[in-house]
């Protein structure tokens, strides 16, 4: 199967720059995968698909305001890092710029001094680890420096942080938010428990990895990115019950469909489990715990426009896709959503 094979033409003013004002008033392709058939809803709709001993599962990873500014010591020329993976003993694996100014030993200031980094080594593929030096706690300090690390297709400024967040995150370590959970609010969440839908939690966290393109012809020969994830006990419970019981998986983005894949056994019983994931779903993947996705609009030949392909079938896919662009729904990060069911 070829990386091709999953394009789509998308115009460039349907990439939504900002969140809209309500988050559970985005708009809701709910698809069948069935037959194909879609329908055009909004995502405060949701709760009409889902019934009783249901559980929803969904990925609480925080994301990091992981992107700091800063000036190269001595002389003051401008620097980026991003911090990627905590490596411990304050060491962070980061993207820099300038790369070429940032050899080992190279260090660099961010808030006045109030943070000081310094590159130890240089990876394969063009990463840093980065040591850092400062006074307190790290994950305040860096939430007084730090920004958000949008995705490369926003352009405009992020007016309020926590919107890059879901209303359930509580681990820290993301470097992009798990973009599905972003149109949930603590009063649809509280409806859906009243309703009898379970929910669960697991961690995945996000690296930029997700946004790297499908370089190859042939989508086999990718190389697909590692992530850390972890499935609690109480969450592999959660769903070998809702399995036993008749109910239905139903997963929240992406990263919460990796990971409760990923740990799976073959005959579909949850186990809990922590560790790196690099699992490609793609056409031809056979689910083994997953019934139901809800997903936002994904990129052009992408390995997550792919894992949807898996689940609904391409055929069927591009032809909600095509749909959704010719509805102008908003696609990507900050963009509407769909049901695959």
């Amino acid at each position: 199967m070829r990386t091709k094979d999953f394009y789509f033409d998308l115009p460039e003013e349907l990439i939504a720059q900002t969140p809209i004002a309500q988050r559970d008033a985005s708009r809701l392709l709910v698809l069948n995968k069935e037959n194909g058939a879609w329908e055009h809803k909004h995502f405060f709709d949701l709760p009409g698909y889902l019934r009783a001993g249901d559980c929803l599962i969904l990925n609480n990873s925080r994301v990091l305001p992981a992107r700091l500014l800063g000036r190269r010591l001595p002389g003051g020329g401008a620097c980026e890092v991003l911090l990627l993976i905590d490596r411990g003993e304050n060491t962070w694996e980061c993207l820099v710029r300038p790369g070429k100014k940032m050899r080992v030993g190279a260090r660099v200031s961010f808030g006045d001094g109030e943070l000081i980094g310094e590159v130890v080594e240089e990876l394969p593929g063009g990463n840093r680890l980065v040591k850092f030096s400062y006074e307190g706690i790290f994950l305040e300090v860096l939430d007084r420096l730090g920004k958000m690390p949008l995705p490369p297709y926003i352009k405009a400024e992020l007016q309020d942080r926590e919107r890059y967040q879901t209303v359930y995150s509580k681990v820290n370590g993301s470097a992009a938010a798990p973009t599905a959970g972003l149109h949930f609010t603590p009063e649809l969440l509280t409806q859906l428990k009243e309703m009898g839908v379970n929910i669960g939690y697991v961690t995945l966290h996000v690296g930029l990895g997700t946004f790297r393109p499908v370089k190859e012809d042939e989508i086999t020969d990718h190389e697909m990115h590692s992530e850390y994830c972890v499935i609690p006990q109480e969450t592999a419970d959660l769903i070998n019950e809702t399995k036993c019981n008749g109910g239905r998986v139903v997963c929240v983005g992406t990263t919460s469909c990796r990971t409760i894949e990923s740990w799976a056994g073959e005959d579909g019983t949850m186990r809990a489990s922590a560790g790196w994931t690099n699992i490609f779903i793609y056409p031809g993947y056979r689910f083994k715990v997953l019934d139901a996705l809800v997903t936002n609009f994904h990129l052009p030949e992408s390995t997550l426009i792919m894992l949807v392909s898996a689940l609904a079938g391409r055929e069927q896919t591009l032809a909600a896709y095509e749909e959704a662009v010719k509805e102008r729904y908003r696609f990507f990060s900050f963009g509407d959503a769909m049901f695959i069911h």
